[in-house]
């Protein structure tokens, strides 16, 4: 079979993902890149995500226009499910309809191969080879997805400053030539999110990305939405307002647990804390001080890690309660709590008020007649 060689119009593009691997806490852990690249110029723009999700992708796209400065007239892709729900006999796709509210926003025409058919889109498919061969060998250290990012757009870029493999020309020339070509950048943004509705459980848990979370703010059985971004989801009322919000799996962040709002239901359930699964988070010295066996005191010490979770983390009471020893009475923990880092005063502002008379307020207290008193002065 004879290859045949293709004239490539301007402001046309292709895009796939390719696998890389980044160095995170002494581990290897596997990262996808998105890449566009135009096979006029050799120019290529990439940009890391974590997965190949819907939002991801969408997500990917519409930063990969902002580093092009345009839209591509026409891209190429595979059959990839976030695009792509299926595909008829006839060669027909049925679409996802974020992806089709995402390319009549942008204006592009997409273009999907045959199952199959990568070589459709040869020059992203090598491109892909390339940026992992010379972009991310060594391989990258990976300390925040914005770093990352601005590691491998400064490869990129510095790429644009080698010769077209074919015309000779440098491809930044190139490339300045081509993108005049692109579509304009809509003048508002595409906000990519997916709008699920999800039902908290018996547990008081909502289901995220597979994973059950707590949700305290939400009685058992009532329904929620969730509003999944790329790297969080939001946990919505029926009124729109945000009641949480969780970091997705796959960034490998964090839930913070709202302790003040799991101690507000051990209150009332003293008794449910010997097996509850988010006590056994607890720090060692916290969670055995709120077991005691003595049903009154236990109640007392669980109001009193209520408040203190308002103002304080688990393990600033748990340096406390380390510092003091063995049962120390609330109130001793309280002051040194304050100790530890004493309250903001809640008086920020100057009080405002108009029925103060004005020569009351130009009065000064003279405090050293209260310490005469205090040391028994006779003449006051």
């Amino acid at each position: 079979m004879t290859y045949q060689r293709l004239d490539h119009p301007e402001a046309e593009a292709q895009a796939d993902f390719t696998t890389i691997q980044v160095s995170h806490d002494g581990t290897l852990l596997e990262y996808k890149l998105l890449v566009l690249s135009f096979p006029f110029s050799n120019a290529a723009f990439v940009h890391p995500v974590p997965s190949e999700n819907q939002e991801c992708f969408l997500e990917g796209l519409k930063i990969l226009f902002e580093k092009a400065g345009g839209v591509p007239e026409r891209i190429w892709f595979d059959n990839l499910s976030a695009a792509v729900i299926s595909v008829k006999p006839e060669g027909k796709r049925q679409l996802t309809d974020a992806f089709m509210r995402f390319s009549s926003h942008y204006r592009f025409e997409a273009i999907f191969c045959n199952p199959n058919s990568g070589n459709e889109k040869g020059n992203v498919e090598s491109k892909c080879g390339y940026s992992k061969r010379n972009w991310c060998v060594p391989i990258p250290l990976f300390e925040s997805q914005e770093k990352l990012a601005a590691q491998l757009d400064a490869a990129a870029l510095s790429d644009m400053d080698r010769p077209h493999y074919v015309k000779g020309t440098l491809i930044r020339d190139l490339w300045q030539q081509e993108q005049t070509k692109l579509l304009k950048l809509p003048p508002t943004d595409f906000l990519v999110c997916r709008l699920e509705s999800a039902k908290v459980n018996a547990y008081g848990e909502v289901k995220v990305d597979k994973t059950n979370v707590p949700l305290f703010q939400v009685k058992p059985e009532n329904t929620v939405i969730l509003r999944f971004w790329w790297n969080r989801v939001d946990v919505l009322d029926e009124y729109h307002h945000v009641l949480a919000t969780f970091p997705r799996a796959y960034t490998g962040k964090k839930t913070e647990i709202p302790w003040q709002e799991a101690f507000r239901n051990y209150i009332h359930k003293p008794r449910s804390i010997n097996h509850a699964h988010l006590v056994k988070m607890l720090p060692e010295r916290l969670r055995t001080y709120i077991k005691t066996e003595v049903i009154n005191l236990r109640k007392e010490r669980l109001q009193a890690v209520f408040h203190w979770c308002g103002n304080y983390t688990v393990n600033e009471i748990e340096q406390v309660l380390k510092y003091l020893g063995d049962e120390p009475p609330v109130e001793l923990i309280t002051a040194r709590l304050a100790l530890l880092k004493p309250l903001s005063s809640p008086y920020k502002d100057t009080l405002n008020e108009s029925y103060t008379p004005p020569e009351v307020r130009k009065l000064t207290m003279d405090l050293s007649r209260y310490d005469l008193l205090a040391k028994g002065g006779e003449n006051i």
